[in-house]
C-alpha cells in the first residue's frame, strides 16, 4: 500500500479569509516502509503571514517572492501523490487549505483520487483521551527526537509524523512483518492469513547455571518475603510435579 504524510504551512489560520499555503511536504510510505521518495515544495503565497503565523513557521515574504505560484506546482503535487492514502495530523486544516487552493484554479477537491484519508489527531485522541496530542507531544510520548526543530516545517513536520504514524500502528505481529521480505508472506500477514515460519531461523538462548543458580535465588527470596511459595513457583510446578 502506498501512503503519503502531508503537511503544509500556510500564511495563517483561515483559509475562507484568504489566507495561502507556503509550503508543503510529503513523505512516501511504501508498505509501511520510508522510500525517501518525497516532495518539498515552497509556494508565493502573494500575500504577507500574519505576525503569529511568520513567528511558527519563519518564511518571510522576501525568502517567498521568487517561489512558484500554487498554479504552477499543483499538477506536480497531484501527481505526486496519485491515488496513494494521505495521512495527515488535523487533517481539515491542511486540506481546507488545499481545496481552497484547487478552488481557485477551478479544479476538484485535492483528496477526491486519493484511496483515503487518515487524521493522526484523531487517532492520537482515541488512543490518549484527555492528554495532549500535539506533534511535539507524541514524539515526547513515543521516544521520538525532535529537538531540532525550532520552527515549524512541513517536510520535517512530515518526517516526524511518519515516525509518529509507524509507532502509534505498530502491532504485535510488526516483528515478523518487518523480517520478511515485502512478498506475499508479508501480505498475508498483514491480512491476518496463516503464514509459514520456516525461513525464520530464531536461535533459541538455553540459560547458564550461574543464571539458574540466581533465578533460583531471587525466587528463594520472594518464597521468604511472602512466607510460601511466590507465584511463579505456583506456575512453574504443574500437577503431579515434585517441584
Amino acid at each position: 500500500m502506498r501512503q503519503i504524510i502531508l503537511d503544509t504551512e500556510t500564511t495563517g489560520l483561515n483559509a475562507r479569509a484568504g489566507d495561502r499555503i507556503i509550503e508543503i511536504g510529503c513523505v512516501e510510505l511504501l508498505n509501511r516502509r520510508l522510500t525517501g521518495n518525497n516532495l518539498h515544495l515552497y509556494v508565493n503565497p502573494e500575500r504577507d503571514s500574519d505576525p503569529g503565523a511568520l513567528a511558527v513557521h519563519g518564511l518571510t515574504t522576501e525568502f517567498l517572492r521568487d517561489k512558484p505560484k500554487f498554479a504552477e506546482i499543483a499538477a506536480q503535487l497531484r501527481d505526486f501523490v496519485g491515488d496513494a492514502e494521505l495521512i495527515i495530523h488535523n487533517a481539515p486544516f491542511d486540506l481546507g487549505f488545499l481545496d481552497a487552493e484547487f478552488d481557485r484554479l477551478g479544479q476538484p477537491p485535492f483528496a477526491g483520487p486519493c484511496a483515503g484519508v487518515i487524521d493522526t489527531l484523531v487517532q492520537a485522541k482515541q488512543m490518549f483521551p484527555g492528554k495532549r496530542n500535539s506533534l511535539d507531544a507524541l514524539c515526547d510520548r513515543f521516544g521520538i527526537n525532535n529537538a531540532h526543530r525550532t520552527l515549524h516545517g512541513a517536510l520535517l513536520d512530515s518526517e516526524l509524523l511518519a515516525e509518529v504514524y509507524l509507532a502509534m500502528t505498530r502491532g504485535q505481529d510488526s516483528l515478523v512483518i518487518d523480517m520478511l521480505d515485502d512478498g506475499a508472506d508479508a501480505q498475508g500477514a498483514a491480512n491476518g492469513q496463516r503464514m509459514s515460519f520456516a525461513a525464520l531461523d530464531l536461535p533459541v538462548l538455553a540459560a547458564s547455571e550461574d543464571e539458574l543458580a540466581a533465578h533460583r535465588a531471587q525466587l528463594d527470596a520472594l518464597d521468604k518475603s511472602v512466607k510460601g511459595a511466590c507465584v511463579w513457583r505456583q506456575t512453574a510446578a504443574a500437577p503431579g510435579d515434585d517441584a
